[in-house]
């Protein structure tokens, strides 16, 4: 199969230009610091985006930095104000931000504003935060001696997040920093960015002081220039492996607090007494939909016993009647990749997946949208036979292929799941509670769905992988997102009373 990317040629400058956000304000820059945004859709530049460098980034640390001390200082409820305003200008434009989203991702509009929703969650956890900021107290630990535990905020901090969910996975990390006391220096993708600029403009909105958050867009110089910044003290990330290991070894050899979430391969484990045709249902969404790029799709499908054979057919039923085409369009199933450069990596999977052996059960890469032949859409493939010996297997295409893997037994299934270098999210799917038991804890995957195919956790509570899916000792959002973001301090403390007075001692201090 060829690969040809086919992109538009960039018209002039004459486009929307949208802007980085420093210190409370738009920071324009001229056309030729600018790169391309696509409508995946039809193939079309339809504005432009700021790449910024060291100076974008030192300038909007140095904003950030200006305004830590008063954003620290600031009352916990008073803070937590702006959260609640913030909350209600998110929820009366989820629409519009929804409509971003799709624009410049091309997920369906449906998918998108359940994105935008599921990213509010997070900001209503951020609104009640000063309850989970609360310290321990203890007095009389010795004589005249209390002790008590602080939370407090670490200063700069940074988030450097994907295009696959422009709004939920920032809203997933900074809210959490910023109402913890931080300041913000968010990194989006330049792919898409229209609804990271609508936040900002939010937050304006809502009051926020100027610098507590900026919005610098950007490629590998503008990642360099945060992790080394001296001034930003702690990194969360998502993306892919690569960036996500340089981003955590170089941030923690310079001292940062980093947290990398990465690369997945998620893997569903149907037992034979499972619901099929539920498990059918789950199958399609969870591997197809968002067109794959979601980092908790389960994109392998490991059959025990005869599951393969009963589930297939119900599989390629469903497969029939998906429709693909642009994310605005009402009954539209799955939109287009985001980026023509991914989908010729996307079909290059394919190719190498029959390269290795797999049976290619449903081709997807034929496909052309009848009105829409320069967007970037591509149709979903199904393979089956896939085997632990092929790169299909082991590595991440995130893109819509579904693999399906035949296993003898439980025990050999929970093997593959648990031998795998990634350990993002994981599910099982049976009517046998005994064996989802047996799942739930002998299975070395953090986020696990009984039933569920995309088992991604309530705004509330945290999110997070392991082995290779995530570096770092503690996971984003709840309240590992709390201790992230803040700095445990522990106080010992006595105060002279009147009438006594102490007495020197060179003996190590006890508790009594």
């Amino acid at each position: 199969m060829t690969t040809e990317v086919r992109v538009q040629p960039v018209p002039p400058a004459t486009l929307p230009i949208l802007s980085h956000w420093i210190g409370g304000r738009p920071v324009e820059v001229p056309p030729e610091q600018t790169g391309p945004i696509y409508n995946p859709a039809t193939g079309q530049v339809i504005a432009r985006v700021p790449r910024a460098g060291a100076p974008e980034v030192d300038a909007a640390v140095a904003a950030a930095k200006a305004a830590y001390p008063a954003w620290r200082d600031m009352p916990l409820i008073a803070r937590s104000q702006f959260f609640f305003a913030f909350r209600e200008l998110m929820w009366r434009q989820r629409k519009e931000l929804a409509e971003l989203i799709t624009r410049h991702h091309g997920k369906t509009f449906p998918d998108a504003f359940a994105e935008v929703t599921r990213g509010i969650e997070t900001v209503e956890f951020a609104c009640g935060l000063p309850v989970h900021l609360a310290g321990l107290n203890t007095p009389n630990v010795a004589t005249a001696v209390d002790t008590f535990t602080l939370r407090g905020p670490l200063g700069v901090t940074a988030a450097i997040t994907p295009f696959n969910f422009p709004a939920m996975v920032p809203l997933w990390i900074y809210p959490i920093a910023m109402a913890c006391g931080n300041t913000m220096v968010l990194k989006p993708s330049s792919h898409t960015p229209g609804a990271t600029q609508l936040q900002a403009e939010l937050w304006k909105e809502a009051g926020l002081p100027d610098g507590v958050f900026n919005v610098v867009y950007g490629g590998r110089e503008a990642v360099t220039a945060l992790v080394e910044h001296p001034d930003v003290r702690a990194i969360q990330f998502v993306g892919s492996t690569a960036v996500g290991r340089y981003v955590y070894e170089e941030g923690t050899r310079r001292g940062k607090r980093v947290g990398s979430f990465t690369s997945a391969k998620n893997a569903m484990v149907v037992l034979p007494d499972a619901d099929m045709e539920m498990t059918a249902d789950a199958a399609v969404a969870s591997g197809y939909g968002s067109a794959g790029e979601r980092c908790m799709a389960q994109t392998l499908l490991i059959a025990v016993g005869d599951a393969a054979e009963r589930l297939r057919p119900l599989i390629l039923e469903r497969i029939a009647k998906l429709r693909v085409g642009p994310g605005m369009e009402p009954g539209m199933d799955m939109g287009p990749i985001y980026t023509a450069e991914h989908r010729a990596s996307v079909i290059r999977w394919i190719d190498r997946g029959e390269a290795e052996g797999a049976e290619l059960v449903v081709d997807g890469r034929p496909f052309v949208h009848p009105t829409n032949p320069e967007g970037f859409f591509l149709g979903v493939s199904l393979f089956d036979h896939v085997t632990p010996d092929m790169e299909i297997y082991r590595e991440e295409i995130f893109g819509p292929v579904l693999g399906i893997v035949r296993a003898a037994t439980y025990d050999e299934a929970l093997g593959l799941v648990n031998g795998h270098k990634y350990a993002n999210g994981t599910a099982i799917f049976t009517t046998d509670g005994g064996a989802a038991r047996r799942f739930k804890l002998e299975v070395e995957v953090p986020m696990i769905g009984v039933n569920v195919p995309i088992p991604v956790p309530a705004g509330y509570l945290s999110f997070g992988g392991a082995k290779e899916s995530a570096l770092g000792d503690l996971a984003m959002r709840g309240e590992d997102g709390i201790r992230f973001f803040t700095q445990q301090k522990m106080v010992t403390e006595r105060w002279p009373e009147p009438g006594r007075r102490s007495t020197l001692s060179l003996v190590f201090p006890g508790n009594s």
